[in-house]
């Protein structure tokens, strides 16, 4: 066998090996099933939660179009957008490495140089050098100092797919909650707009059984005491629904000057949200993924750090042709060239390879740790809110009760005082409850459909873990 076949065979054995640990993802603790998943449907391909548009699942067109808007327009999500693109082009420049580079390069250089003294002077001539080369370079990757960087940095983009998934889920959240809470602020003003007309009415009322002599002076105070401190609540719900507005604005990217929504009823209705598996909270969810990601990227790392303990190895060849005389400058005595290996290999360093690779353990050791959290908070959150689910659904139920008893209690004591059998501040007080109480169901419904939303995100809404691995080639 020839020494340059040997040396060859030698070169590419030591390419196929890498230094440093190979990735495994870490291990975390999985529960079987949900604490409070409850009666929850456990989720399948075929549910009925769209997995693209999952606010659909509301029914309200209005926030279907207002959703459409924040991957477009939401100025959080066009930054995560960028920072992957950058992250796709740090890929690319790391797998630039594997190959050899090839430069060119071309001089015109004029020089004086002495020849001796002549009658006391100094006596030279000047020089002209022309040359121009083409160089190349390539480092063999013997121990996987390329391979381990190209390996992180495509972690770190599949880690910034994820962010941007993140990003963007958390806006759509972010909205879903606000448009809620806008339209359950919308009804209450129309229950006290209502509530306003029906204690106009009970003030007419109570006029004219004063004009008639029939009702004191003080049921008359209070009566008009009570319409003017409902039509005060039903302006103060302006002040929170105006931040809500202005909030829904900023999150598909418009000024809140140029942004309004009209009063409307709310036409979203309680969705059956199914829960999925534990363990598929690790592939559902963008953070958890982005997360699991870094701590590849950190682990490659390692690799490259350990990498430093071992020489490179460098080939380079150059070719091409100098002269001072152009007429010269292609001719064959003109031409040079060179072709040949470098290896170095570091001595001493006063311990900063050892300080290196120190600092990517404990990088390493840092992700897996914030990992392991991530998914632990991801579990808190989908317990949260199946918890909060199921508390509301039955505070609901009790308060509807509350409602409808309320309601009744007002018709009869109305007729009561008609009758001249009670007072009016019995009357008053029916009616401040029977408000107190429709207010709370309204209350309770928002509460619910912010819940539902905030559970569909922490379960990772649309959001799907092979979109990562395509993103990112």
């Amino acid at each position: 066998m020839k020494p340059g076949t040997l040396a060859f065979l030698v070169v590419s054995a030591l390419a196929g090996c890498a230094v440093g640990p190979d990735y495994k993802r870490p291990e975390v603790e999985i529960t079987s099933a949900y604490k409070e998943a409850g009666e929850w449907k456990v989720a399948q391909p075929q549910d009925d939660l769209d997995r693209g548009k999952w606010w659909g699942v509301f029914g309200d067109p209005q926030l279907d179009a207002l959703v459409g808007q924040v991957e477009v327009s939401n100025q959080n999500v066009l930054v995560a957008e960028a920072q992957f693109r950058r992250a796709l082009a740090l890929v690319a420049s790391s797998r630039a490495a594997y190959f050899p580079t090839l430069d060119a390069d071309a001089s015109v250089v004029r020089s004086r140089s002495p020849t001796g003294v002549i009658g006391g002077t100094t006596a030279g001539r000047i020089i002209t050098n022309r040359s121009a080369s083409l160089n190349s370079g390539w480092e063999a990757d013997l121990w996987g100092r390329l391979r381990r960087a190209v390996e992180s940095n495509e972690a770190g983009a599949q880690a910034s797919a994820a962010d941007l998934a993140a990003a963007r889920l958390s806006a759509q959240a972010e909205l879903a909650s606000s448009y809620f809470q806008l339209r359950i602020l919308d009804a209450q003003k129309q229950l006290l707009q209502d509530t306003v007309a029906a204690f106009q009415k009970s003030l007419d009322l109570t006029k004219n059984r004063y004009d008639a002599g029939v009702a004191a002076k003080v049921d008359l105070v209070q009566a008009e005491t009570q319409l003017k401190s409902t039509q005060a609540q039903a302006i103060d719900t302006g002040v929170q629904r105006a931040q809500l507005e202005h909030a829904i604005a900023v999150l598909i990217g418009k000024a809140p000057a140029e942004f309004s929504i009209a009063a409307a009823p709310l036409a979203a209705a309680m969705p059956r949200v199914p829960t999925g598996l534990p363990s598929e909270l690790l592939e559902r969810r963008p953070d958890v993924a982005a997360a699991e990601r870094r701590v590849a990227a950190a682990n490659a790392q390692i690799g490259v750090a350990k990498a430093a303990y071992f020489p490179s190895l460098t080939l380079s060849a150059s070719y091409g042709s100098r002269s001072a005389d152009a007429s010269q400058w292609f001719t064959v005595p003109s031409r040079f060239w060179s072709i040949g290996p470098a290896l170095a290999q570091s001595i001493f360093d006063a311990g900063l390879r050892r300080a290196q690779t120190e600092q990517a353990i404990a990088a390493y050791d840092a992700t897996v740790a914030e990992y392991r959290q991530a998914v632990l908070a991801g579990f808190q959150e989908v317990e949260d809110n199946l918890a909060a689910l199921r508390i509301l659904g039955e505070e609901a139920e009790v308060q509807e009760g509350a409602v409808r008893a309320a309601r009744e209690s007002v018709l009869l004591t109305t007729n009561q005082y008609k009758a001249g059998i009670v007072s009016y501040i019995n009357v008053v007080t029916v009616q401040t409850t029977q408000l107190s109480n429709e207010r709370t169901a309204m209350g309770i419904l928002g509460r619910r459909l912010v819940a539902a939303v905030i559970l569909v995100k922490a379960l990772g809404g649309g959001w799907s873990v092979a979109a990562i691995a395509a993103d990112s080639r």
